[in-house]
């Protein structure tokens, strides 16, 4: 079986690199899961490599803000983000923070701060970090995913549960720190067009955990943010992403579904607004399947067809070409996709 995702290329003036790239760690530390970790000496070459290259590092807000305002952001533009409220993050990437002078956010789960579970910051460490200038931010009120809906609800009732959730942590956040930033980070990476919808009604910004670059033309609603820690942690990949380029993507309404159920063999169409590189040196790989063959049908469409349906899991497609204006670097795309299981349950977690 296959599948076809359809490109629309539309050209557009070229600027200068109005971008942006968010960092995502979890924890810092040599003793903790190797997928979620980096260890503070690499942690450290990190930021040594941003200074050293002399990127900007800058709060989450003033990137944001720039997005919503449609001002422009400076180039070579970096901000860093932690998901969940992991004690490390305290003693072992703030010491380091600190010693370089950057800005970074921590996104937390308020539930499971308050169970005061071992290796997880206290409310007195989180506001000491707000107070030296941390952005604190709404990870969920018990870190439960953005798409898991109980059968025995309705779409309807699911997502008012949901939103309680992310408005409960919003408010304990703002009691706890003094912070009210309408920013939440998807459990788990997942979400769906529902959740994403809901964010917006209410001007909220949703971030996400598939690859990317960001720009202004970036959907407020699944920010992309490229996860730098094992196995994604090594300096000369790490470089490739800072320098990242976004690809400026719309999609159609209704193709902007990211649940697929199993076997099912999800369609999209892209509108990519760049011009800004060679047809034929696009690449787009999938997870679990690797490079896929581009074929384009015409001067404005590619297709990209893969061999057989995605595995249940969490999928990614990252899609990247070498800029004209700017060698070096790279248009960086990723879509993430949430397959279901064989009786189109949800996979563990």
């Amino acid at each position: 079986m296959k599948f076809i995702l359809l490109v629309l290329l539309c050209g557009f003036h070229l600027k200068s690199a109005q971008s942006a790239v968010i960092l995502q760690y979890h924890h810092v530390d040599d003793n903790t899961p190797a997928s979620t970790s980096i260890s503070p000496k690499q942690f450290e070459k990190h930021l040594a490599f941003l200074k050293a290259e002399d990127f900007k590092v800058v709060p989450l807000s003033d990137v944001m803000n720039s997005i919503k305002k449609q001002q422009p952001i400076s180039d070579k533009t970096v901000v860093i983000t932690f998901d969940d409220a992991y004690l490390d993050i305290f003693t072992r990437a703030r010491p380091l923070l600190q010693q370089y002078n950057y800005p970074y956010t921590v996104f937390i789960n308020p539930a499971q701060v308050d169970k005061g579970f071992s290796g997880y910051l206290s409310w007195q460490q989180i506001k000491t970090m707000a107070d030296t200038g941390a952005i604190i931010a709404n990870h969920g009120l018990k870190h439960d995913s953005a798409t898991r809906k109980n059968d025995n609800i309705t779409d309807k009732e699911w997502l008012l549960q949901y939103s309680y959730n992310i408005i409960e942590a919003e408010q304990v956040i703002k009691e706890k720190t003094g912070q009210n930033w309408q920013y939440f980070s998807y459990p788990y990476g997942e979400y769906s067009p529902a959740i994403q919808g809901w964010l917006r009604e209410n001007d909220y910004i949703g971030f996400s955990q598939q690859s990317g670059a960001v720009g202004l033309a970036t959907d407020l609603t699944s920010v992309p943010r490229f996860p730098a820690s094992r196995p994604y942690d090594k300096l000369v990949s790490l470089r490739d992403k800072l320098y990242a380029l976004p690809f400026s993507i719309s999609l159609p309404k209704d193709q902007t579904k990211t649940i697929v159920r199993f076997q099912q063999t999800p369609a999209l169409d892209f509108k990519v607004i760049v011009n800004d590189f060679y047809p034929k040196k696009l690449s787009c790989y999938v997870s679990g399947l690797g490079r896929q063959e581009v074929i384009w049908q015409d001067d404005s469409f590619f297709s990209i067809k893969l061999a057989k349906p995605l595995s249940p899991g969490r999928h990614r497609s990252n899609c990247t070409a070498p800029s004209i204006s700017q060698p070096g670097r790279f248009y960086w795309y990723s879509r993430p996709w949430f397959v279901l299981d064989k009786n189109n349950l949800w996979y563990p977690l």
